[in-house]
């Protein structure tokens, strides 16, 4: 049985980053295996290959996934030149793997995010074709019509870019201070999505939350707490981007 595997892919793994971050470091010339300058991203490599990245050998650390409750004014990323609080902050010293968050939720979102040291399993969660599930709720300026959530379903353009969401409905609404709470459910990730959406409809988001990530849910986490994931709730993750795309 062949044990080799992709180089991208086994980067991926290691958690040093995504595979395709991992194929750009190939490309660039920054990999070696057994001390090799590699650029071919076809290579595959064995078990007892080594594999270098910027001249440091790449560490096997056991795969972690982590649920957090990510609180507004806090960065989805592992660092920030500006000193700002990062989702990593929140994360415990005992845990010594490096982690990454899947995904992005801007400043001032809050809600369910999951960080991980397993790039090929990432990829899978985020990337549009493997079709899961985020839901968010949005508290908003103003009342949507029927119209205005048919619209969200087909799409709007913003900034150049085509922005869609796969359902979306009104939970509650205010009439007096003309004031309603969304729920909507996207598969892609695009930078501000939900904000963008719903401003290019002229409706302003004033807080928002993402509450379901495929099964995933906060349960009784509070803003800034994680717990880890089972083995069954990553295989179900799995499970689900395996049978989407097909």
């Amino acid at each position: 049985m062949d044990q080799k595997e992709r180089l991208q892919k086994v980067i991926a793994k290691s958690g040093y980053t995504s595979r395709r971050k991992a194929e750009n470091l190939i490309t660039e010339g920054r990999v070696k295996v057994n001390h090799k300058k590699v650029t071919e991203l076809g290579t595959k490599v064995g078990p007892n290959d080594v594999v270098e990245v910027d001249g440091i050998p790449l560490e096997k650390e056991e795969p972690i996934y982590i649920l957090l409750y990510k609180p507004r004014g806090v960065i989805s990323s592992v660092s920030d030149d500006r000193g700002r609080k990062v989702v990593g902050d929140l994360i415990s010293d005992e845990i010594e793997e490096r982690l990454f968050p899947v995904g992005r939720l801007d400043y001032d979102t809050s809600g369910l995010i999951i960080l991980t040291n397993d790039g090929e399993f990432s990829q899978k969660l985020i990337h549009p074709k493997y079709k899961i599930n985020k839901v968010y709720i949005a508290k908003v300026k103003g009342i949507p019509t029927k119209e205005d959530l048919k619209t969200l379903k087909k799409g709007v353009h913003h900034e150049g870019e085509y922005l869609r969401c796969v359902n979306s409905r009104i939970l509650k609404t205010d009439q007096a201070k003309k004031k309603s709470i969304l729920e909507l459910t996207l598969q892609e990730g695009k930078n501000r999505q939900v904000r963008r959406m719903l401003e290019a409809l002229g409706y302003q988001v004033e807080k928002l939350k993402r509450e379901r990530f495929g099964p995933l849910t906060l349960g009784n986490l509070n803003p800034g707490e994680y717990r880890e994931l089972t083995p069954h709730e990553v295989k179900q993750l799995l499970d689900l981007a395996e049978k989407n795309v097909k």
